[in-house]
């Protein structure tokens, strides 16, 4: 064989990513991981040509878009009302992390679960701290750069916030509709709490004093593995709803940023 063609087989070069915590305050990220994961579960893209992302639920219940060609832009999921459900919104903001949207918009293809929702219980587990006051409590991360609040309007209506913010000023917000169900407010506050990083690509690191970050490097392939796992875990878990059986097993995949990369702290 010639030298060529062996060196042909070595040409992929690893790429510098970062690990970036907490999650809250790593910058919006790329939307694909919201998009091509609705997209395997069986959404269809309504999305124009040049225009915002605009994704539907096959049963046309579930929109999720993102536009960031409007002020302030950022994420709308909307729910339509069923009969057992009213009409419900939220709306996060451009910076928000795609890893705590897909922690609200990837359970908008999941069964509810069976258990009663706690939208505090994911982050009294990673120890944020409840500040009541006599009209609303908020949860604030152990470092102060994100929270999550509760508030009941004096006509009783309930309204959930969220949101994270840096001594730079890189910040956004999230707000869910008083009718908005509770589990996906779980959904979203269990992705908002988790202490998983988030990785980014050279570049796109926020300037921010209040992250940490991981150098990490990582080959064009283990990132294509990476997405194939979840859009395969999303297209398996679709198959195995739609498809009566027995005995459904689960399938799982999470990806792990740091596979096989060489880290370097700072």
């Amino acid at each position: 064989m010639k030298r060529k063609q062996w060196q042909g087989w070595d040409t992929e070069q690893a790429q510098q990513h970062y690990l970036i915590e907490p999650r809250a305050l790593a910058g919006g990220g790329d939307i694909r991981h919201v998009s091509e994961f609705l997209r395997a579960s069986g959404w269809r893209d309504k999305s124009k040509t040049g225009g915002p992302l605009a994704m539907e639920s096959p049963d046309r219940t579930f929109r999720v878009a993102y536009d960031p060609y409007v002020l302030p832009g950022g994420w709308t999921v909307h729910g339509a009302s069923d009969g057992h459900q009213d009409e419900w919104w939220a709306v996060l903001g451009q910076q928000t992390p795609v890893e705590i949207v897909a922690g609200l918009t990837d359970a908008l293809t999941q069964p509810r679960s069976a258990h009663a929702p706690n939208v505090w219980a994911p982050l009294q587990e990673q120890h944020w701290r409840n500040q009541p006051h006599s009209s609303h409590v908020t949860a604030t991360s152990p470092d102060g750069s994100a929270w999550m609040q509760y508030h009941q309007s004096p006509e009783g209506e309930s309204l959930w916030w969220a949101g994270a913010k840096d001594s730079q000023g890189n910040a956004w917000t999230a707000q869910f509709s008083p009718t908005t169900p509770l589990h996906l407010v779980q959904a979203f506050s269990t992705a908002l709490a988790s202490p998983e990083p988030a990785m980014r690509p050279r570049g796109r690191v926020p300037q921010s004093t209040q992250i940490r970050t991981t150098s990490v490097s990582v080959l064009p392939s283990q990132l294509s593995a990476w997405q194939h796992a979840r859009i395969t875990a999303a297209r398996a878990a679709t198959w195995a709803r739609n498809t009566p059986r027995t005995g459904r097993a689960r399938a799982t995949a999470r990806p792990r940023a740091n596979a096989g990369g060489t880290r370097t702290r700072r």
